[in-house]
């Protein structure tokens, strides 16, 4: 019989110190947030999370110590709270850190609704970082804009959404990636400022991913081609 996985133990120090920070960065966006934690047999743990303000799953990698096979959602707080990312103390023998896993949670709809593994194709058309910047910093200048100009009986919560969807929803380029999906990526600290920083578009069946070496974030396009919220289909949990 397999023992269930109940600890964590990471290759590196800053492997554990980086999952805390994305971990982080959920939590200030939704302080009940799950995460689905997924490790194939291999050293890589892949940590999903869906930040409510962008509508679209991020996803983190960190190397293992060891190969594991898990898959559980978990409260993302009790998970921040269990990483020893101290950098002082003894750690393991080889200085790696850990973490005990908190007990799994009954995950929200989007748990059961991840990407595909592959394959995923690259698509062309993303600019690269350094106007990936400058279309976010016009989006936010736009719609402080366009909210100032509101009549105050006009200025509604409502009205105000209405506003940030239009923005937001724009296409990246002349790709099919909507403009939300690349402030979540700057939100969640998956983008940097460097004109060389790599940074792509994939696609596999219904699903876009942009994707850079601290993160990548997923959405798929709903049924008639565009882009939506991600849709409620059963996945394997």
């Amino acid at each position: 019989m397999k023992v269930p996985v109940q600890s964590l133990l990471f290759a590196d120090p800053r492997e554990a110190a980086d999952l805390a920070a994305f971990l982080g960065r959920l939590l200030h966006y939704d302080r009940a947030a799950a995460v689905r934690l997924q490790a194939g047999g291999g050293d890589a743990l892949a940590v999903f999370g869906r930040p409510p303000s962008f509508e679209v799953l991020a996803i983190r990698t960190a190397r293992l110590a060891r190969p594991e096979t898990l898959d559980l959602t978990v409260s993302a707080g009790e998970l921040l709270e269990s990483l020893d990312i101290s950098v002082e103390g003894p750690g393991d023998a080889s200085g790696e850190r850990g973490g005990s896993l908190p007990a799994p949670v009954t995950g929200p709809p989007w748990t059961g609704v991840l990407p595909p593994r592959g394959p995923w194709r690259e698509q062309a058309g993303l600019p690269g970082p350094d106007a990936l910047r400058a279309s976010l910093d016009a989006a936010v200048a736009e719609f402080r804009t366009r909210d100032e100009a509101l009549p105050e009986e006009q200025r509604t919560r409502a009205e105000r959404d209405r506003i940030g969807r239009e923005i937001w929803s724009r296409p990246v380029g002349t790709t099919e990636l909507p403009l939300r999906a690349v402030h979540a990526a700057q939100s969640l600290g998956f983008l940097r400022a460097d004109p060389g920083f790599p940074v792509s578009l994939f696609a596999s069946g219904g699903w876009l991913r942009l994707r850079t070496p601290f993160g990548s974030v997923a959405l798929r396009r709903d049924p008639v081609g565009g882009l939506g919220s991600l849709a409620l289909t059963v996945g394997h949990n």
